[in-house]
C-alpha cells in the first residue's frame, strides 16, 4: 500500500489515494479512519505528511477531523440549495428526488413572548400561532422547524393539510412570500433536537433562522430550522461590486 515510489509531491499522493479509497468504497461515508499512526504506517510515509495531506483534505470537505476522537469521512449532502434562493423545505427535499413528509409535533396558539413581540412589531395582546414539526426525507427526519405566525394573519389552526408553510400561507391567508432574512449559526450537539433528529453525539446542526416577508413587505413567517449539517449544502454566490 506504501505510495513512495510515486515521484509527485508525496502530500498530494496521499490525498489522491485517500479519495480514490473513499471512491472505490473501501472507507465509507460516515467511517472513521485509521488512526494517524496506523494509516501514516500503511502508507509507508511520515506522520507530519500525512496531517498535511488530512489538512487539505479536511478544507475541500472530503473529511471531518474531531479533536480527541479521530478523522472520520464526510457524508455528501443530499440537499443542496444557493442561500440566495427561497425555497421551501418541502421544495428542497422533493429538488433532491426525496419525498417530503412532515411529523407534527406541537401546533397551538400562544401569547407572544417579548422576543416575538419584538421581532414581528406586535402589540402585548398579539396571539402567535407556534407550530413544532419535524421534516423527513424518505421517512428520514432531516430538519426540526420551529415556526411563528402572528394569528391576525391566519386564523385557522395550523395542520398537517399543507407540507409546506409558505404554501399555506398563499392559499389561507392570501400572503406569498416574497423574500426572507436569514442568519445563519452552526450548533454542535442539542440535547432536545439532535435525538429528534436521530443524529449522532459528533453530528453538527445547522440553524437558519429566518424572517419571512410578503408581497406588501410584512414580517409574516419567523421560522427556526434546525438542518442535519451532513444532510444539506448551502452556497452562497458572492459578487464584487
Amino acid at each position: 500500500m506504501s505510495i513512495k515510489t510515486d515521484h509527485r509531491l508525496l502530500y498530494l499522493k496521499v490525498i489522491e489515494k485517500i479519495k480514490d479509497d473513499i471512491e472505490s468504497g473501501y472507507y465509507e461515508e460516515g467511517e472513521k479512519l485509521p488512526s494517524e499512526f496506523e494509516l501514516s504506517k500503511q502508507l509507508g510515509i511520515s506522520r507530519a505528511t500525512l496531517r498535511e495531506a488530512l489538512r487539505i483534505l479536511e478544507d475541500e470537505n472530503v473529511v471531518i477531523r474531531k479533536h480527541g476522537v479521530g478523522t472520520f469521512v464526510r457524508t455528501r449532502a443530499l440537499f443542496s440549495s444557493g442561500i440566495e434562493e427561497l425555497f421551501s423545505v418541502t421544495d428542497m427535499i422533493e429538488r433532491a428526488g426525496k419525498k417530503a413528509g412532515t411529523t407534527f409535533i406541537s401546533s397551538s396558539v400562544k401569547q407572544a413572548t417579548d422576543e416575538i413581540i419584538t421581532k414581528f412589531n406586535l402589540s402585548g395582546s398579539d396571539d402567535i400561532h407556534v407550530i413544532e414539526r419535524v421534516r423527513t426525507a424518505d421517512g428520514e427526519p432531516v430538519v426540526y422547524c420551529l415556526d411563528h405566525i402572528p394569528k391576525m394573519y391566519l386564523n385557522k389552526m395550523v395542520h398537517h393539510q399543507y407540507e409546506s408553510l409558505l404554501e399555506l400561507l398563499e392559499k389561507e391567508a392570501n400572503r406569498r412570500i416574497m423574500y426572507a432574512v436569514t442568519k445563519i449559526e452552526p450548533l454542535g450537539f442539542h440535547d432536545r433536537i439532535s435525538g429528534i433528529l436521530e443524529c449522532p453525539p459528533e453530528s453538527a446542526i445547522l440553524v437558519l433562522k429566518q424572517m419571512h416577508y410578503d408581497q406588501h413587505d410584512d414580517p409574516i413567517l419567523y421560522s427556526c430550522n434546525y438542518f442535519k449539517a451532513d444532510k444539506f449544502n448551502f452556497t452562497v454566490v458572492r459578487r464584487r461590486m
